[in-house]
């Protein structure tokens, strides 16, 4: 289901929609010795001769998952390292302030181009995920992005469905969901030069396009991690093959140059984490322990000089680093978060002789989508529109809490909304006509916000919401019930900080009953203290069976969780979302809301 042919666009538009990603990595990535060919041309004066060089603005976000309101609690703050060395806590994030923030910038910029690093949809809040997120691209299209790669969250349903959200139409289930009103699809395009169908061999996208405007060329190539299929379920990539992301970016930056396009720019849906959390952090200081680790580093290293600077994503950390090509040249690096909350804005000097980026010019910068600037009123507009579809089912109480309930906002191994989901998965499936599980496992990446006690419209504060419980939980993953032995189950947890998840540990969120030591200041495997594995205060037997749940993702082994595939027996059960709800109303009241747990599972050693 290769796309469609782009609907035409103005030069400024796709200049725009490419560039965004882009701007900061071509900055980087220009070769070292540009500059030096042709000094004192600068900008070029008079004579009526077209200037040397022309700055072209890259701006660029990532991983937004359909966060068109304001992204609630912890999970909507951006920190800021201040002057005396204390860290401030900043909300940002909505696509009305998201729209102003670029318009605002672009002011000035004739030559200006907004990118994107891929998960700008899926696994999103109610008022876009309700919707298979036609909002979200409703929303990138007057925002004007240029060109977006796809991450592995661009797959959640399927090639079949991303083919829509790219080209349009309605629905093939739900069908149209606004009278007299057909989707149009993603007026950007989407880029996947390393996925191929397996069948034919073919790019299921493009795997590139090219920003034009009065003579300028800038070509952006955009890939999604290679592992994608261990993230994704088994269904949203069948039939379907990822490839390295170096080679594939090398192998079309070279057909790039062969057509005449020097300044390359590569979108790359997978990133890294900075020394610190804070957007303004120097990532270039040259302290011990400062600067990037993750998977980006040794992409980076090993991608064609021809590229000028990349624009990234996936891990939701902001940075702006330059990481040295194979030429030992250094490189823009960038990624503003998530959700929404910040973008990049990154200077790119092309000279019009040599059609390339001056690498040595190159300037970028994370910057603030902040809440006290004015709201874009077409965003405004298009949310309020949604948001009237989604009110039946998204205002309908679930619960009642005492006090937020944090779990994409905690940074800590055990996260009291984890705990909660996990004890809720437990509870509905323990009974012996559902599966009669003993124990339940919740992988941290599936828990996508906080529970906020603070009102989000006029529920009123504590109320818990059909709507805020799907932001949390919205993938509506199916519950499994399996037969794991206890070495499987010893196995699973060593596998959450070894192999694939060795360099960044997924920490499952357990049921209450199962407890152990994690020891981090030892590696691999040995990080999970196996004789401390206990469930209701008896150690493990490897020998013996136990009845595990799960969600279908991690019962399919996705995460790195391969033991956790092994089960056998399986029963499916009602959905997460579904168990979560129920789980809300069973243990909570208004006059008795629930508390946040002790997080007293898992003890860690530091």
């Amino acid at each position: 289901m290769s796309a469609t042919p782009q609907k035409n666009r103005s030069a400024r538009r796709m200049l725009a929609a490419a560039g965004l990603a882009t701007v900061g990595a071509l900055v980087a990535a220009m070769p070292a010795g540009a500059h030096d060919r042709g000094n004192g041309h600068g900008h070029g004066h008079g004579h009526g001769h077209k200037p040397r060089t022309v700055d072209v603005q890259l701006l660029s976000f990532n991983d937004l998952h359909g966060n068109l309101e304001p992204p609630a609690g912890s999970a909507g703050n951006v920190s800021e390292t201040q002057p005396d060395g204390t860290v401030k806590a900043i909300p940002a994030g909505g696509v009305e302030y998201l729209a102003t923030s670029l318009r605002t910038a672009r002011k000035g910029n004739p030559y200006s181009v907004t990118a994107a690093g891929g998960d700008m949809v899926g696994a999103s809040p109610l008022l876009s995920g309700l919707f298979h997120d036609e909002p979200t691209i409703e929303a990138l299209n007057k925002i004007d992005l240029d060109v977006s790669a796809v991450g592995n969250h661009e797959f959640d349903e399927g090639a079949t469905e991303l083919a829509r959200l790219q080209n349009g139409g309605c629905h093939p289930v739900e069908g149209c969901y606004e009278k007299g009103k057909k989707f149009k699809g993603a007026d950007f395009p989407y880029l996947a030069a390393n996925v191929t169908k397996e069948k034919t061999g073919k790019p299921l996208l493009k795997p590139y396009t090219v920003w034009k405007k009065n003579g300028v060329k800038i070509g952006f190539i955009g890939v999604t991690l290679e592992g994608t299929p261990d993230i994704v379920t088994a269904n949203g990539v069948k039939g379907l093959k990822f490839h390295d992301e170096v080679k594939t970016i090398n192998k079309y930056a070279k057909e790039l140059d062969r057509k005449g396009v020097k300044s390359i720019v590569a979108l790359i849906h997978e990133g890294g984490a900075p020394a610190s959390t804070s957007y303004n952090y120097d990532c270039d200081s040259p302290g011990a322990g400062d600067g990037i680790s993750g998977p980006i580093v040794d992409i980076a290293k090993g991608i064609t000089p021809k590229v000028d600077a990349l624009v990234t994503g996936h891990t939701h950390q902001a940075y702006v680093c330059t990481v040295p090509d194979p030429a030992g040249k250094p490189r823009m690096v960038t990624s503003a978060s998530s959700f929404g909350k910040l973008y990049t804005d990154t200077t790119l000097t092309y000279d019009r002789r040599t059609n390339d980026i001056v690498r040595t010019s190159v300037k970028s910068a994370n910057h603030v989508v902040t809440r006290d600037q004015p709201k874009a009123t077409d965003m405004t507009r298009l949310i309020e529109r949604w948001n009237k579809l989604a009110a039946p089912i998204a205002n309908r109480p679930q619960g009642w809490i005492s006090a937020d309930i944090n779990g994409r906002g905690s940074t800590a191994p055990e996260k009291p909304l984890g705990n909660v989901i996990a004890d809720a998965q437990l509870e509905g499936l323990a009974p012996a006509d559902k599966g009669g599980a003993e124990v339940a496992f919740m992988n941290p990446g599936g828990i996508r916000a906080d529970l906020v006690h603070k009102a989000s419209g006029s529920e009123g504060d504590g109320v818990v919401t059909y709507g805020e419980a799907f932001t949390v939980q919205p993938f509506t993953n199916m519950m499994n019930v399996v037969d794991l032995t206890g070495a499987q189950l010893v196995t699973a947890l060593q596998q959450q900080v070894s192999g694939s998840n060795e360099a960044s540990p997924k920490i499952l969120q357990v049921s209450k009953g199962l407890t152990y030591t994690l020891d981090l200041t030892k590696t691999g495997a040995a990080r999970v203290v196996t004789d401390t594995i206990k469930l209701n205060g008896a150690a493990i037997d490897p020998a013996k069976t136990y009845r595990v749940a799960m969600n279908e993702f991690l019962a399919g082994g996705g995460d790195g969780f391969a033991a956790l595939g092994q089960g056998t027996n399986k029963l499916v059960g009602a959905s997460d979302l579904d168990l979560f709800n129920a789980y809300l109303a069973a243990h909570s009241t208004a006059s008795a809301p629930l508390a946040p747990p002790a997080t007293d599972r898992i003890t860690v050693i530091q």
